[in-house]
C-alpha cells in the first residue's frame, strides 16, 4: 500500500517551492500508481498542461514518469532497491516537478521500501576444515558470512548450525551492522572415532515468508596442532585517500601462533571473498593489506574488511579492519538548468526569475561547498534559494533599445584547495515593450510652394523615428484637425500615412493666402500607441501672373484721355495722376 505525506513550504521569489513525499515498495510493476501529484500539490490538470509540467532528475536513470492527462506519478521502470541503494537507508529518489508561466518548482521524494526478495547467499556451497584432534575445547573457527542485499527485518537475522554434537555456533554483532560468525569446539575431537564430520550452516532472514541459504561444512580431523593463531588486535583502523594508486600499502596486521614448525606458520586471507569490498583489497603472506582497486569517497566513505589468520593445522583467528576514506577535491560542481527563459520583457520588475539552476558537488565538507556568481556589468543577480537550487533574477532596469540581449555566464566554484569550478552561458533576449514615442527629425518644419501649383503635387516630407522594434516602431502619419481661414486644413493639404509625404490638395493663389500652418501627428503601432506632434508651416511663393491695370484716369471705351494744362504752367506742374491695380 502506498503511503504519502504532503508538505507545502513558503513562497520564494516568483515561484512556489513545495515538497511532496511518497513511500512505495520496490519491484512494483511498470505503470503502477505512485501518487496523485496534482491533488497532493493542490493543482488542477489545466495548470499541468499550461505550465508544460515536466520532471527534472539529476540522475540519468528515470524510474518515475508524470502522466499529465491524469495528474499522477507512475512507475516507469521496475525499481530494485538493492541495485539502487545497496545498504543505504532510507533509499529514496529525489526529483523536481517544474511549471512555467509563472515558474514553479515542487521537489518530490519517493522513498523505496524493502521487500523480502533476496535470500541469504553464501559464496561457496561448502567449506572444508582440517582440525587437529588436539584442538582445545573453545577453539574458534571463523565461518564465511552470508550476504543478503535486503535490509531491516528482511535482511540476514540469524545463523544455525546442525548437528551440534561437537560444535556450537556463536555470532557477534559488529560496528557495520553485520554479524561475525564463529564455530566453537565444545567437545574434544577424536580422530580414531570420527575422522570426518559434516555440518550444515544455515543463514535465515526475517522476512515473510522467510528465506534461507545453506553451506556444507566438511571437517577432517587431524593430529597435533593445539594452538590457534592470535591477532595482535581485535580491530584495526586505517585511513586511505580516495584516488590512491593501486598497490598502495593500507596497513600491516600481525597474528602469532605459539606452535613451532609447520604448525606455527600463519597464512592471512580476506574473510568473505563474496563481499565487493574484498575485490578492492588483498592481503599478503606477510599481513600487508594492499589497495587492489579504485576507491571513490563519493561512492563509499568507509570499508569494513574481515580477515583471517590460519595455521597449517586449520586453526584460525579473525579480526576486522575499518578503513576510512579521505576525500580529495576531485569533482567540479555540476551545473544543470532546471528551467530557463529564452527572453524577458524590458519592462520586467526587479527580482523576476528567468532561470532555476541546480548545482551539485558530490565532494564533502569544504570540497563540496559551492558558491555561484555571474559576470559583471549585467542587470542580473544569482541568488541561493534552497538546498542546491539557485535562481537567476533581474537586478536592474532593462532597456532593449540599449541592449537587445545578454550572455549571462554562471560560474560555480567549490571551496576546495585548489578550488574547482564550472561555467555555463545563458543567452537571454530582451523583448520589446512600447516605451518610446516617435520623434520627428526637427522640432518644426517650413516648406515652400509656388502659387498656381497643380493639385496633388508633393510639397514636403516629414520624418519621425521610433527606437522600439517591429510593430512598436511602425510609424503612421496623421493630419491633425484644424482650420485655415475657417476652412478645414484637410482642404489645403493631405499627408501620406506611411511615408509622411505632404501633398497640396488645391492650387494656391498668393494674392489670396500667403502662408498657413498645421500639425502632423506621428503615431506608432504599439498597444497602447504612443505619438508626437510637429508644426508644419507652408509659405506660398508669388508668380508674375497679374498685368498692371490703370484705375485713373478712367478710360471709357477706346477713347484717349485728355487733361487740360494751363499755358502758364511751370516745370513740375502736376498734370494728372495714374493709379494702377497691383
Amino acid at each position: 500500500m502506498i503511503r504519502q505525506v504532503l508538505v507545502i513550504s513558503v513562497l520564494c521569489f516568483d515561484y512556489v517551492i513545495g515538497h511532496v513525499s511518497y513511500s512505495i515498495p520496490e519491484e512494483m510493476a511498470k505503470g503502477s500508481l505512485v501518487g496523485t501529484i496534482v491533488q497532493d500539490l493542490g493543482l488542477d490538470l489545466k495548470r499541468l498542461k499550461s505550465g508544460k509540467a515536466r520532471l527534472y532528475t539529476r540522475d540519468s536513470a528515470e524510474f518515475i514518469e508524470l502522466n499529465k492527462e491524469r495528474g499522477v506519478l507512475l512507475i516507469k521502470e521496475k525499481i530494485d532497491r538493492e541495485a539502487l541503494c545497496r545498504q543505504t537507508t532510507p533509499c529514496a529518489l529525489h526529483f523536481q516537478i517544474t511549471l512555467e508561466n509563472p515558474l514553479e518548482l515542487f521537489p518530490v521524494t519517493v522513498e523505496i521500501t524493502d521487500i523480502n526478495d533476496n535470500a541469504p547467499v553464501f559464496q561457496k556451497e561448502e567449506r572444508i576444515f582440517e582440525i587437529s584432534e588436539s584442538a582445545a575445547v573453545g577453539s574458534k573457527f571463523m565461518l564465511e558470512k552470508a550476504v543478503d542485499p535486503d535490509i531491516g527485518i528482511n535482511g540476514l537475522q540469524r545463523y544455525t548450525l546442525k548437528p551440534i554434537d561437537n560444535f556450537i555456533l556463536k555470532s557477534h554483532p559488529q560496528s557495520d551492522g553485520s554479524k561475525k560468525v564463529e564455530m566453537i569446539l565444545q567437545k574434544p575431537l577424536d580422530r580414531e572415532k570420527q575422522e570426518h564430520i559434516s555440518l550444515i550452516l544455515t543463514a535465515e532472514d526475517g522476512g515473510e515468508p522467510q528465506m534461507t541459504g545453506t553451506m556444507q561444512i566438511h571437517i577432517t580431523v587431524l593430529d597435533a596442532n593445539d594452538n590457534a593463531p592470535v591477532f595482535s588486535q581485535a580491530i584495526y583502523k586505517a585511513t586511505i585517500t580516495e584516488n590512491s594508486e593501486k598497490g598502495k600499502l593500507v596497513i600491516k596486521v600481525t597474528a602469532s601462533d605459539a606452535d613451532s614448525g609447520q604448525n606455527g606458520n600463519v597464512t592471512y586471507v580476506v574473510g568473505n571473498s563474496m563481499d565487493p569490498v574484498s575485490k578492492l583489497f588483498r592481503i599478503t603472506r606477510k599481513g600487508e593489506v594492499i589497495l587492489d582497486g579504485p576507491i571513490d569517497y563519493e561512492k563509499e566513505k568507509i570499508f569494513n574488511l574481515d580477515i583471517e589468520a590460519i595455521d597449517q593445522g586449520g586453526l584460525s583467528d579473525s579480526s576486522k579492519i575499518i578503513i576510512d576514506v579521505s576525500d580529495v577535491n576531485d569533482n567540479s560542481p555540476t551545473i544543470n538548468m532546471i528551467t530557463t527563459s529564452d527572453s524577458v520583457p524590458e519592462s520586467s520588475a526587479l527580482n523576476t526569475v528567468i532561470a532555476l539552476i541546480s548545482v551539485d558537488d558530490p565532494d564533502s565538507e569544504n570540497n563540496g561547498k559551492v558558491n555561484c556568481v555571474i559576470n559583471e556589468n549585467v542587470p542580473f543577480n544569482i541568488k541561493f534559494t534552497s538546498s542546491n537550487i539557485y535562481s537567476l533574477v533581474t537586478d536592474g532596469e532593462l532597456d532593449r533599445e540599449r541592449h537587445s540581449g545578454y550572455n549571462i555566464i554562471v560560474t560555480c566554484s567549490d571551496e576546495g584547495v585548489p578550488s574547482l569550478s564550472s561555467s555555463v552561458t545563458l543567452t537571454l533576449q530582451i523583448s520589446d515593450v512600447n516605451d518610446n514615442a516617435p520623434v520627428f527629425e526637427r522640432s518644426s518644419y517650413e516648406a515652400y510652394i509656388i502659387e498656381n501649383n497643380t493639385p496633388g503635387v508633393s510639397v514636403f516630407t516629414v520624418k519621425a523615428k521610433d527606437a522600439d522594434w517591429n510593430q512598436n516602431a511602425r510609424v503612421s502619419y496623421i493630419l491633425e484637425d484644424s482650420s485655415v481661414n475657417g476652412v478645414p486644413v484637410s482642404s489645403y493639404v493631405s499627408v501620406s500615412a506611411d511615408s509622411g509625404v505632404i501633398h497640396a490638395v488645391r492650387s494656391f493663389d498668393y494674392e489670396q493666402i500667403k502662408d498657413f500652418q498645421f500639425c502632423v501627428k506621428a503615431q506608432d503601432g504599439g498597444s497602447p500607441p504612443l505619438s508626437n506632434n510637429v508644426t508644419v508651416k507652408i509659405l506660398i511663393q508669388d508668380q508674375n501672373d497679374n498685368p498692371p491695370q490703370v484705375l485713373y484716369p478712367v478710360q471709357s471705351g477706346g477713347s484717349t484721355v485728355a487733361e487740360m494744362v494751363p499755358l502758364s504752367a511751370d516745370v513740375g506742374y502736376l498734370v494728372t495722376k495714374v493709379v494702377r491695380m497691383r
